[in-house]
């Protein structure tokens, strides 16, 4: 009898398997592709001066020199420019196919939690109008404006807990834990979240990039849902701020792209919480090889779009640093995992939190626009916070 059938082959993991392995401090990310958990550090990604898909790249090299069976980068970039990243090549790498809908427990964390909102929902509000001032005076076409409610517990949250309620409640989503841990930290900080919006995919030489912008709260009675899909498929001020962001996607995409395919009109997809006006947008790379192609060298090159930035993409951060007091970390950067060979996905951070012994820190956005209504801003973001709130099991008290 040959040795190969005497040795049984070792099973193959499934979704909730590694979810229920996922400990703080490991990489959790899945999507409607498939689900990924690794641990342990093979090597710390830093760019010496370059991109991070170039660094990355010569990281993905030296480790497979080394003797890493098929290693991958993965971590998260933050939204600023200047700010620091959290990428790895972790020296343990588990995959499983996409996660299933099913129930999960409430994240204890205590009775009480105290809330704070920053800025306050009248000060939000009146940023708005500031914004829109910067609109009418010909300086921006969109800015999107977060805010943030920090929640402090009685007890640290188990963030294992947190991403199993986010990943059960929209298996479809894209779901990631991320070690995100600063110098000044006195624990350990991680970035959770579920997020709607694919910043950009790579398979073989087929990229998707899917923007999201313009949105309307779900309120759970169908009835009423249809109605708001209706208005927000004919929203003159939906369609124009999901028509910038789509265009800019599109350009910057077609500088590696051939064949791009980028539908005429949005189509209205649903997340448990809210509708929003979206675009698949599909291409062929010209130089697969080139890791200014690879998933995470294209989401450095969409990085930051108009969804979470603004029109232009400059003026809209000086703006985004004038008006929100609050720094957003890794809100609104982009989180996911790249290949040696370059395949990869990467998402945007949105319906995210950082969470950091008993402290949370949630932001949530609105694009603001000519015809932007400040109250109905307040009101959208709000919409926004139900998504990590629902998980805490602190909707219906805040």
């Amino acid at each position: 009898m040959p040795i190969s059938a005497l040795v049984r082959p070792s099973p193959v993991p499934l979704a909730a398997d590694l979810l229920a392995a996922y400990l703080t401090g490991s990489f959790y990310f899945s999507s409607a592709h498939g689900t990924l958990l690794a641990d342990g550090v093979h090597t710390k990604v830093r760019p010496h001066g370059g991109t991070w898909a170039s660094a990355a790249a010569t990281a993905l090299r030296s480790a497979a020199a080394a003797g890493l069976s098929e290693p991958v980068v993965v971590g998260a970039l933050g939204f600023r420019p200047e700010a620091d990243a959290s990428l790895l090549i972790p020296a343990v790498v588990r995959h499983a196919g996409a996660p299933a809908a099913s129930r999960a427990g409430v994240v204890d964390a205590g009775a009480a939690w105290r809330v704070t909102p920053r800025p306050d929902p009248a000060a939000y509000a009146d940023a708005v109008r500031r914004a829109l001032e910067a609109i009418d005076g010909g300086e921006l076409r969109k800015v999107v404006l977060a805010r943030c409610l920090e929640l402090t517990a009685e007890s640290p949250v188990w963030v294992p807990a947190l991403l199993a309620r986010l990943v059960h409640a929209n298996p479809a989503a894209l779901a990631f834990a991320v070690d995100v841990t600063g110098p000044g930290d006195p624990a350990p900080r991680t970035l959770v979240g579920a997020s709607p919006e694919l910043l950009v995919s790579r398979r073989g030489t087929t990229v998707v990039a899917n923007p999201l912008a313009g949105s309307t709260p779900r309120s759970g009675d169908d009835t009423v849902d249809r109605k708001r899909i209706a208005r927000l498929r004919d929203s003159a001020k939906d369609l124009g701020e999901h028509a910038h962001t789509s265009a800019q996607v599109a350009e910057a995409l077609g500088r590696f792209c051939t064949d791009l395919k980028v539908p005429e009109r949005p189509e209205v997809i649903g997340t448990p919480t809210m509708w929003h006006l979206s675009t698949r947008i599909e291409g062929r790379l010209r130089e697969p090889s080139d890791p200014a192609c690879s998933a995470l060298g294209l989401a450095e090159a969409l990085h930051p779009t108009p969804a979470v930035c603004g029109v232009p993409t400059h003026a809209a951060r000086h703006a985004i640093a004038a008006l929100e007091p609050e720094d957003r970390g890794y809100y609104a950067g982009a989180v996911g995992w790249t290949a040696a060979n370059g395949d990869g996905e990467w998402a945007v951070t949105i319906r995210s939190a950082e969470v950091c012994d008993r402290t949370i820190r949630l932001f949530a956005g609105a694009g603001i626009v000519t015809g932007s209504d400040p109250h109905a801003e307040v009101d959208e973001t709000a919409a926004k916070f139900r998504t990590l709130l629902r998980a805490l099991g602190l909707e219906d008290q805040l």
